[in-house]
Parts: C-alpha cells; structure tokens; sequence
C-alpha cells in the first residue's frame, strides 16, 4: 500500500519555514488558508501516487507549502500583540511575573516581564501591552548623573509578581550585513515590546506583590536561579564560575567575551553549554541505572518487572531526566533536538517499534520546526541537525558488526577510539562549507582542541558541575571546585592553541553556488569506501578556498554607512585601500559596536585588515569600538584628535593626530582633513566636539564630508576660512542632526545632495532634531537615516547609487 514519504516531507517542512523567513511581508490569513488547502491537496496526491519517483517530490511540495502556511500562520499570531506607536515612551503601570533568569550587569538587571494587568493614569489598558516584555532596571543616579552613590535596581527572581512603572518602544534592533538580527530574536522569544522601569516612581508604585506565583515555567526558572546562585556563591570571583553556570542551567551571560573568542577560534564553543552529547550522557546514565535498578526491584519483593518491563520502565526514565535537563537548558535548540530523538527512541521501544536513526532526527527535526519555525534563523539549527546527518552519511552501512564482541579488550578499544577518530574528522571537514557560510571562518585546530576538550569537559568538568548543583553542602562546593579547576587548565590550553598563527581560517562568506559546490565535494569526498576517486570532492571546495573579499574597481569608492545605534562608524574604501572613520558606541563592559557590527562586517567580507581608521574624537559614540577593532583586525595607523595617554592611542600600532591640511591620495581618490588645526589643540576650554577629526573624501566630481560632532562655531570657521573646500555631494550630518549643529551657513557652503544621519531609534537626544531634518530637506537632500534605514552603501562610479539595509534586505517583522 502507498504511503507518504514522511522524510521527505519533512525536509520540504524545513524548507517551507526557511522561505517564509525570508519574506517582505506576511501573506493574509486567506492566503494561509490556500496554503494549508494546497498542503493537504499534495499531500492526499502524494499517498495515492504509486510511482515513487513522482510520490517523492509532491511529499517535499506538501511538506514546504505545510511548513511556509505553519510559519506564516505562527507569525501572524506572535505579530498581532506588537506594541501601538502610540504608546511608546508613554509611563505605563504594569503588574505582572518575572518570567525568566533575571541578568545582572553592571547598570542594572534585564529580565522578562509576564503581563497581567496594564493601565495608564487610572484607565485599564486591554490588549494594548504585550503579553510578554522585556525590560531593564538600571540603578538611578542623583539628578540623572553617572555620579555619587546610585540606588541601585532592586533585586527580582524569576515567579515573583510585581507592580511597575515602565516606559515601552516597539521591537528595534540594529540592522546591518552579516549582524545579529535582534528584532527576529525576540520575535521567536515572543517578545513583542522592549523598556525600562522608571527609577524615579514614588517606591509604592513599583514594588513587589508576590513572592512567588506557582506555574510551571516559574518552577523551572525559580529551579534555574536557585542552581545558579549555588554556583556562583561557591566560586565567587572565580574566572570560569560562568562556564559552570553555563554547563549546568544553560545561561552563558557570564562567560567573558574574551573567554568565547577563544572557545569560538578552537571550535569548541559548543561543549560550553548544556548541549545533545551532555544530554544524551545524562539519559543514558539515568536509564541504565533505572534498568538495572528497576530489574531488582529496588532491592524489594515488589517484583517491578511484571508490572512493567525494565526496559520501557528505562526508557522513561531517560526520557524524564532528558526533559529536565533540557528544561534546565532554556530549551535551545541543540538541547530540543536531542530531547525529541531522545523521546521517539524512548516511544519506539514502549511500542516495540525499532526506530531508524534518519527516522529519528527527521521527526526530531519536525518537532523542533513545529514549535519554532524561527529555529531555521539560527546557526545552531543548521550546524546541531548538520553534524547529526553527517556522521548518520558518514556510518551507513559501516556500522561495527556483532562479532567485535569476542575481540580482546585492548583491540576493542583500539577500534573505538579509532570510530571516535574517524567521526570527529567526519564532522570537522563535513561541517566547513556551513561553518564558512554561518561565520566566513573555520578553525583549523578544532579536530585537536575538541579531542581534549570533549573528553574533559562531558566526562569530567559537567558531570562534577552537576553532582556540584544537587550535593549537599560543604561537599557541593569542593566538587565544585574540582570542576572549576578542571576548566581552567582546559580553557589555558586553548588558549594556548589558539596563539598559533594558523588557528583560524578566514574568507569572505562564501555566495550560493560557492557553497552549492563546497557541498557537493564534501558529500563526494566523505563518500563510504569503495566510492571512485573520493579525493576529487577537494574539486569542489576550490570556489571556497580561492574565494576573496569583493572591491571596488578602479574609479569607484564605496561607503557603508554602519547601523550602530546612537553612534557613528563608516568604512570607506577603494579598489585597494579601506579606512574606518569613527567606531561607534560601547554598549556596556563588554559589548560595543566594534565587536557586535563593524568586525563581523569585516570578517563576513572576509576583511582581515584596514589600511587606516580615523576616531574623530573621545565621545563614546565615536570613539567605543575601536579597542574592539584593534584588538580583532589588523590596522596601518590610527588618526584621532585623543590625548596620547587615550587607551584608543595607547593600543595603537601607529597614531597621530588629526591636523587640517593632512592630505594623502589612494587609488584615484582624494582625501583631506579640514579639522581641527593645531592652535585647537592647545586650548583646554573647548569640548571633545570642538576637536572632531573633519574629512573630506573626493572622487571625480562627486565628494563625501564627513563632518565627526562639529557644531556650530566650527561650522562657521569653516565656512568662512574655506567655503570652496565644503562643499559636497554626500554630507555626514554633524553630532547626528542635533540643535546645535548644521546651521544654514554651512549647509549653504556644503550644498548636499544627500544627508546622513546615523542616530539611535528614538534616542534620548531627540537627534535629529525636527527643524533640522526640515532645514536639510529645504536644500532639497536626500535624508536617510540609520535608525529606519539600517546599514546604508553608497558606490561612487560613473553614477552615485545608495541602497539601504532594511529595503535590500527586507523581511516582515521590520517595520511594522
């Protein structure tokens, strides 16, 4: 009898989700409605077809339009709770539970909020707030100043219910190629608005109501919390505390920066967290300790196993502790996809079934897609599922046969270790072409570091963390300690590695059919035995290997424009030089726009070195990033206007001082700096402002300024002293179009054509100020700005084109 094709469903599932993730807008839910119907329709065609070479391509069809109508549908659900426009920055009165692990940082706590009740100014709110919210509560300052003693945010633990007075904004995130896309995180997180409590209420309107409200889900994070705690009571101060936090209950907030650089450049960074192996380990140990102990019947007459056998009464057991440990996990998708093959393995035996591995992982794959379509968004769905179909490509039909039970001991072994060393290559070159497609970089001493470090870390360092979380005092904390010590001499061994020169391989992400070929070597290179001339799949990763990062060609220069929030950074380059004029914000300690937008960019580009960057001045939103830059990407020379005892200039391989009439020349395109001139540094009564690094880049006819936090008094300086030399096609809008700068005089010298404004969505300055957005828009500019446009590229050539972010790269939760 016909039947449907359940993989290849499936996979056509994966499929379906993945395009609507990558559509402009939502279909209606008519159109939804015809997608289902055209599902079902491929579906019934499928299970009647009797040919199989037809039955398997409706199977994918019905599957991918099932899985584009079950996105569509899932995210028109999640859409509709979206914050009204009307009421963002409004104070609004929210009572409510603390839905998760709270994370302290130095400024405050961020948590998510699960809202009850909303009302503003006595009104109840129905359906206008978000049943989920995220917010922050910093510690308030005296006068709103970074100074004197704060009160610091108060202490809140996940199920406690709470009365706040928060201020809300819609869904926004930076948006720039090759950078964490925020606004779709937290639309798979179901969080539909973003805020702060209001540290300056009256202390009755925002207190705690409850200690705690009794839910599943504030079991498990009160449970999270409680563990964490523990942890972190019984290594204080210790450097690894937050991989132990991270191993345990699956929150890696507290692992240093520093610290994922180098998990991330040995290829180790997915054995630091609750991941499928640790899962898989804890299952298997508690089903065979239930078997065995279910067998004895607990040591008890009550003869267990005729009321059930041992092996199903295993199977449950293992299932059970895999759930709770995943739910432990925060359910991340490594962590749900094992737990469901853990839980069909576990069905299969209840039922008597024997289940195969593809069966397996295909509806482990389908559960995971089900409950989040989002998942195909991310690179741990691509690289968890990846490595799993690998080494099931890699072992088909050369499983170890039965007759290796009646071999000795040590040639038992032998074979084992040499299957362990066969998977691990198996899955290290498998997994390139995704990993270069993911990250544009691959390490190339991942098959060393992850042969010690898998072992140290899923038989010693989590095994010890966990016995740590649930033993009693003061053992707890020994064991604890053991494990912390475990993971310091691992993490200074890779560290060690990764001071090799060749540790990581770096290019530009790679285009479809680059990673199409890439592919289709590596499945012909890792063939099974007696495959022809297996070494010819090297073939197709020579498009990968030879591939090297885009440029201008001769005549033409291109400018990005970065998205970094409220803050300034723009690369400029030429058809063999490239110069990054200012760095952006710093976010907090260890989070800036240098590591979070400008070196990923560089990286994605396959960029690994600037020929020069200029930091206009000492303002944060300038000046924030470039230690994150120096430290991760080769630079020529620095300029700034920064003191010498700067950090910035400190970290500088080459740094000098921005001084009008500095002029340099590469590759056809004319650079000069118009500002400041050497008697503004001697004055020590003049703002960071004062002292912007001013440049003026020209191309043929066509010309940007770039114009730093300039105001007006320097703008009218210059206007006077050279008003042939401002003026421009293109126009970096000074301080962000604030009210004291771009006066009419020097926008009347400068005459541009288009104006940049990299702002903050709704930053707390008001930039760009109204009147002058306006003012610009009277000279007939262009005006485009970050904070709607996302990242802007301008190409200078035979003709001046812009394209912007948000609109090249469209999707449907921008915007709404």
């Amino acid at each position: 009898m016909p039947v449907l094709p359940l993989r290849s469903a499936i996979l056509g599932l994966v499929v379906g989700a993945a395009l609507l993730q990558r559509q402009a807008l939502l279909p209606e839910w008519t159109a939804i409605l015809a997608w289902f119907s055209g599902a079902a329709a491929l579906a019934v065609l499928a299970y009647r077809m009797k040919r199989p070479f037809l039955r398997l391509p409706l199977a994918v069809a019905a599957g991918m339009a099932f899985g584009f109508a079950w996105a569509a549908s899932m995210a028109q659900h999640y859409l509709a709770d979206e914050l009204p426009k009307e009421w963002e920055g409004r104070d609004i009165m929210v009572v409510g539970t603390i839905a998760d692990l709270p994370y302290r940082f130095e400024r405050g706590t961020r948590f998510n909020f699960k809202v009850e009740q909303a009302s503003a100014g006595g009104r109840a709110l129905v359906g206008v707030v978000p049943p989920k919210i995220a917010l922050s509560w910093y510690a308030a300052y005296r006068d709103n100043h970074d100074d004197g003693d704060p009160r610091p945010a108060a202490e809140v633990r996940p199920g406690e219910r709470w009365r706040l007075t928060v201020r809300l904004q819609r869904p926004h995130g930076n948006a720039n190629p090759y950078g964490f896309d925020y606004e779709a995180w937290l639309l798979e997180q179901g969080v539909r608005a973003t805020g702060y409590v209001r540290p300056d209420t009256k202390p009755a309107e925002s207190r705690r109501l409850d200690a705690f409200v009794f839910d599943a889900g504030n079991l498990v994070q009160r449970g999270r919390a409680w563990l964490r705690e523990r942890i972190l009571a019984a290594l204080p101060e210790k450097p690894y505390a937050g991989v132990i936090v991270a191993l345990v209950v699956g929150d890696q907030r507290a692992i240093e920066r520093a610290d994922w650089q180098v998990f991330n450049r040995t290829g180790v960074g997915h054995l630091i967290s609750i991941s499928g192996l640790h899962i898989t380990m804890i299952a298997g140990l508690c089903a065979g300790l239930m078997f065995q102990l279910w067998r004895r019947s607990f040591f008890t007459r009550a003869e267990l196993p005729l009321l059930l056998p041992a092996h199903k009464a295993a199977a449950l057991a293992g299932a059970g502790a895999a759930l709770i440990y995943v739910a432990l996990a925060g359910f991340g998708v490594p962590a749900q996809r094992t737990l469901y093959m853990v839980a069909v393995v576990a069905a299969a035996l209840w039922c008597g079934r024997q289940a195969s591995v593809s069966h397996v992982l295909c509806l482990a794959l389908a559960a995971v897609i089900l409950l989040d379509p989002w998942a195909v968004l991310w690179p741990g769905f691509w690289l968890s599922f990846g490595a799993v179909a690998i080494i099931l490509y890699v072992s088909d039909g050369r499983a170890s046969s039965g007759a290796e039970r009646g071999l000795a001991p040590t040639e038992r072994a032998w074979r084992m270790l040499r299957g362990a060393g066969l998977t691990q290559y198996a899955v290290t070159v498998g997994l390139v072409p995704l990993t270069m497609l993911l990250f544009g970089q691959v390490s190339l001493i991942s098959p060393v570091a992850n042969a010690i470090a898998i072992p140290v870390v899923s038989l010693l360092v989590t095994p010890l963390s966990l016995a740590g979380g649930i033993l009693p005092s003061p053992l707890a904390d020994w064991v604890l300690v053991a494990a912390h010590a475990l993971m310091a001499w691992l993490a200074g061994l890779l560290g060690w590695l990764n001071t090799a020169s060749a540790a990581v391989w770096s290019a530009p992400v790679p285009e479809a059919w680059i990673f199409a070929a890439a592919s289709i070597g590596t499945l012909w290179l890792l063939a099974p035995r007696g495959w022809p001339s297996r070494w010819l799949g090297l073939a197709g990763w020579l498009p990968l290997v030879l591939n090297a990062p885009a440029r201008p060609a001769d005549g033409e220069m291109w400018v990005t424009a970065f998205d970094v929030g409220q803050g300034s950074a723009l690369l400029v380059e030429t058809s063999r030089h490239r110069l990054l004029y200012d760095t952006g914000p710093s976010y907090s300690a260890d989070a800036d726009a240098g590591n979070r937008v400008i070196v990923p960019y560089l990286k994605g580009r396959g960029i690994d070195r600037l020929d020069g960057m200029i930091v206009s001045h000492s303002d944060n939103d300038h000046a924030g990033g470039a230690l994150s830059v120096l430290r991760e990407i080769g630079v020529g020379w620095t300029a700034s206007s920064l003191p010498p005892f700067s950090p910035v200039a400190a970290a500088a391989p080459a740094h000098r001082r921005c001084i009008a009439g500095q002029t340099w020349s590469w590759d056809g395109v004319e650079f000069e700096i118009l500002h400041p001139d050497p008697a503004a540094y001697e004055s020590g009564k003049r703002k960071s402002n004062a002292l912007s690094c001013t440049l003026k880049i020209t191309l043929g006819t066509r010309s940007v300024l770039l114009a730093g936090d300039i105001e007006a008094r320097e703008e009218a300086r210059l206007a006077a002293s050279m008003p042939g030399k401002l003026r421009a096609t293109v126009l970096l809008a000074p301080h962000h179009g604030s009210g004291t700068s771009s006066t009419a005089h020097f926008l009347n010298a400068v005459q541009p054509e288009i104006a940049l404004f990299q702002v903050g969505y709704r930053n707390r300055y008001r930039h760009p100020k109204p009147e002058v957005f306006e003012r610009y828009g009277m000279l007939g500019a262009k005006r485009v700005r970050t904070d709607e446009s996302g990242a802007i590229n301008l190409q200078f050539g035979s003709s001046l084109t812009i394209s912007e972010y948000r609109t090249e790269h469209a999707r449907y939760w921008y915007g709404r």
